[in-house]
């Protein structure tokens, strides 16, 4: 098999997105956030009140990628171990032995990551930023790529847990899952009626488009994508200004700042180009930013929300030609 080139990559992923729409209607926006983590060795978090797909376009996005994946159903009553997992006694051999948990895997689907604890969400923490899980002080590496798909409800609904700044810090994108316009709902009723199952993605017509050799030729190509000093510049401008808002107790930090870099750059290589504008940096600043803001008690109790204050600074801001 010959090795992909930066182009067949590219059309390797633009296909990857017309396969995911067998399966998840009108929410072009996620699936275009899930293809960006991936270019940027990012993680997503997906948020949407119950029955919006969340959980079928992770699915769906593991079906049409050639990668091994694993899901996880965060409960009450989940243990760290569950996830990373653990030292096994073996009778026959009378030693302990390493039983790897569902984490060793390209791509984890983390369901309804706010329902567990929060020492639980933790035991993603190295995983995540290390790209490694530490038992019993041994280091173990994980494949690659990896990537961490969560889903998780909104706050307000019952038996939630808020995820710690160190967790959502880790998350290279946001993504809000909402709920469908009335068309795509038609659409959405019009598939069930002729047949289709969202338990068996298969039967949809989904197939795999994409492999591991793609996505490494994308990233190389994106790495190369250029960013002028006026663009560095703007995006360092927008992180600082979050941090003035009277509205947030905490603003940007620049971990932020790079990750609004480097998901720029893929959203402008997905766009046929080699070189980032102002205006994919204002395209991709609400899901990288807004789960890197707090707002402060008394701006949350006026209605406004971190979308709200970054709209306001990207409208404040002047953009550099």
């Amino acid at each position: 098999m010959s090795t992909p080139t930066a182009d067949s990559a590219r059309a390797s992923l633009e296909e990857l997105r017309t396969e995911i729409a067998k399966a998840v209607v009108g929410q072009d926006p996620a699936v275009t956030g899930l293809v960006v983590a991936l270019l940027c060795r990012g993680h997503v978090l997906l948020e949407g009140v119950p029955g919006v797909a969340k959980t079928l376009l992770v699915r769906a996005l593991s079906t049409v990628l050639e990668l091994d994946t694993k899901r996880v159903q965060f409960t009450p009553d989940l243990m760290p171990s569950d996830v990373t997992g653990s030292l096994v006694y073996d009778t026959r051999n009378a030693e302990f032995s390493f039983q790897p948990g569902p984490v060793f895997t390209n791509l984890l689907l983390a369901d309804e990551i706010n329902r567990t604890p929060p020492k639980t969400q933790a035991s993603l923490l190295e995983a995540m930023e290390e790209r490694q899980v530490t038992v019993d002080g041994t280091p173990r590496p994980l494949p690659e790529p990896f990537l961490v798909a969560a889903t998780q409800n909104p706050m307000e609904y019952e038996g939630t847990y808020p995820l710690p700044e160190a967790q959502l810090d880790r998350f290279l994108l946001k993504l809000t899952v909402p709920l469908p316009a009335r068309q795509d709902e038609i659409d959405i009723l019009n598939r069930h009626a002729a047949g289709f199952s969202p338990r068996d993605l298969n039967a949809a017509g989904l197939r795999p488009v994409a492999s591991a050799a793609d996505l490494e030729a994308a990233r190389t190509a994106v790495a190369k994508t250029a960013v002028s000093p006026e663009v560095t510049g703007y995006i360092v401008d927008i992180c600082r200004a979050t941090r003035e808002s009277p509205s947030l107790s905490l603003g940007v930090s620049p971990r932020g700042a790079t990750a609004l870099l480097s998901t720029s750059r893929a959203w402008a290589w997905l766009t046929g180009r080699d070189y980032v504008t102002p205006d994919d940096v204002k395209a991709l600043a609400l899901p990288t930013l807004r789960h890197r803001v707090h707002l402060r008690p008394e701006a949350e109790m006026e209605g406004v929300t971190a979308d709200s204050v970054i709209n306001a600074v990207l409208a404040h801001l002047p953009v550099p030609r």
